[in-house]
């Protein structure tokens, strides 16, 4: 009883402190460019920490961290390309360009950013559309890896958790917009920052240090799963502390879906881009770039270290590996390893911690899901202007939020990472071509990048369904129309990320039917081009 009081007070005192954020945020939102942009006048501090924690979410910490556990060390190379592209070159190259280019164009949203560069309704309703339904997998997934901790640590029921964990979270972003979102987000990301360095000291602590902890993972080279003990070459396991064989579906797993798919897919989330357009120079851009660099390195850096680490701690205490003892699911690793290595109290305040990159990134997504819906998808095609529109968007929250816990329901597991990965390849083979030719390149035309988008978009569903073997058997929509999982057999096709086939052809079409049809009208490009 004495347990379960001081975690009520604990989320109590949490909830309290989120709500009076929030009311603060809603006192402060006055207009549609409140709700959406944050009146351009956000601080560098709470951007870089709204970005961070937006970025990195439960899926991050739970879904990735688990992989970790199943992959080794080798995903610190995420965490390497998370500074170098989602940071330094948003920021810096992509950041600048997007907050100057977003203010000449008066833009509020991704999508409005694209269609008022390109000069075209169809890319923002379009645009609005792939958002509003398909980053619902990706908000489901990170309500699943709150859920399971909640499950696995406090022996909170799995369905009650995702539940109230959605409620939450959709009535303070209806409310507040992108300025509740924003301040929440800055108080969590603070939590996540004590609670993941907490974690990261003790866990080398706990195995001896940082040299004796990482020599003990390096010495587990011939312990692997009792299934993947005969097919270790074939499958290019070569240790927890080295990369797998090059060219094989582990690696390509490794390298193309958890590292490329999410390394260069942040370049395009949507609810990540308008952060861009809420500061109102680029000075707070460069002052966010230190800020937000440490964050990452530290939240996604001691997911995966401690994931991979997590076997040295099991196999030590009872013989097994982490994914043994998890039963083959490794979304519930890093849960499994808090309740079993770490004291009570720590469960708490990691959970705090957890639940406060839950939120920060959900909220995020839903509110950009609901702007997709009523700014982009509304407003566009009943050209209709106003408090409607904002109106529909919290219509729009609520409506992503019920969809998300459904599919939190019915998900398999394992679906954590996968599923994130699969949403930023998704965007990025939609998105990334058209984005980065909107602020690069003049010669870009309007038919071009819609040419870009559409071949990106459903080349990348037709690839997840089809080709991607851990997609394509979880949806059973191939086995369905032709007998097999997937339509190509042959290695390395069935381990190969959407991201490596659809971003490049989509790149190649957006620059060859740009060079065949008519550029934009000069006026228009000195006008997106001004200041930039």
């Amino acid at each position: 009883m004495n347990d379960l009081l001081i975690l009520s007070i604990v989320v109590l005192i949490y909830l309290v402190i989120t709500g009076y954020v929030g009311y603060v945020a809603w006192r402060r939102t006055k207009t549609a460019d409140d709700y959406l942009v944050a009146g351009r006048e956000t601080h560098p501090f709470i951007m870089a920490l709204s970005y961070g924690a937006t970025f990195i979410s439960t899926a991050a910490i739970v879904g990735f961290g688990g992989t970790a556990g199943v992959y080794g060390m080798g995903l610190l190379w995420l965490t390497f390309l998370n500074i170098l592209v989602g940071i330094f070159i948003a920021f810096v190259f992509f950041g600048k360009r997007t907050r100057k280019m977003g203010h000449n164009l008066r833009a509020l949203t991704f999508p409005e950013f694209l269609s008022r560069r390109y000069d075209s309704k169809f890319i923002q309703y379009f645009s609005g559309l792939v958002i509003f339904f398909g980053m619902t997998l990706y908000a489901s997934v990170v309500l699943i890896g709150m859920a399971r901790f909640a499950e696995t640590t406090l022996k909170i029921d799995y369905n009650i958790a995702l539940v109230v964990l959605a409620v939450i979270v959709a009535l303070y972003v209806i409310f507040g917009g992108i300025r509740g979102v924003m301040y929440t987000d800055a108080v969590q990301g603070t939590i996540m920052f004590v609670g993941m360095f907490i974690l990261l000291v003790a866990t080398y602590w706990m195995l001896g240090g940082v040299t004796d902890a990482n020599q003990a993972l390096t010495n587990l080279v011939n312990v692997v799963p009792a299934k993947a003990t005969a097919t270790a070459t074939a499958t290019g396991f070569t240790g927890w502390t080295s990369m797998p064989a090059l060219g094989s579906p582990f690696w390509w797993t490794l390298v193309s879906t958890l590292i490329l798919g999410v390394g260069i897919g942040v370049l395009s989330q949507p609810q990540l881009v308008v952060r861009f357009m809420t500061v109102k120079s680029n000075r707070e851009l460069n002052r966010a770039v230190l800020v937000g660099g440490i964050f990452i390195l530290l939240m996604t850096g001691t997911a995966f270290i401690v994931g991979a680490l997590s076997n040295v701690y099991f196999y030590e205490t009872v013989g097994k590996l982490a994914v043994q003892v998890v039963n083959g699911n490794a979304d519930s690793i890093i849960p499994a390893f808090i309740t079993a290595a770490m004291p009570l109290w720590f469960a708490y305040i990691f959970m705090i911690a957890l639940l406060s990159a839950a939120m920060s990134t959900l909220s995020a997504q839903v509110h950009t899901q609901g702007t997709a819906l009523g700014r982009d998808i509304y407003e566009t095609v009943f050209n209709k202007k106003g408090g409607a529109s904002v109106m529909i968007a919290r219509l729009g929250i609520a409506i992503a939020m019920i969809i998300a816990v459904i599919m939190g329901f019915i998900l398999p597991a394992n679906i954590i990472a996968v599923g994130t990965s699969m949403w930023f390849s998704i965007t990025a083979a939609a998105f990334l071509s058209m984005y980065v030719f909107a602020l690069f390149w003049k010669g870009c035309t309007k038919t071009g990048a819609i040419s870009g988008l559409l071949v990106g978009t459903f080349l990348s569903l037709f690839w997840l369904v089809f080709e991607y073997k851990k997609s394509a058997e979880a949806l059973g929509i191939a086995k369905a129309l032709t007998g097999q999982a997937v339509l190509t057999t042959s290695l390395p096709w069935p381990t190969v990320d959407p991201i490596v086939v659809a971003l490049p052809v989509a790149l190649v079409v957006t620059i060859v039917v740009s060079l065949l049809t008519k550029k934009p009208s000069e006026e228009h490009m000195e006008k997106c081009f001004e200041g930039v």
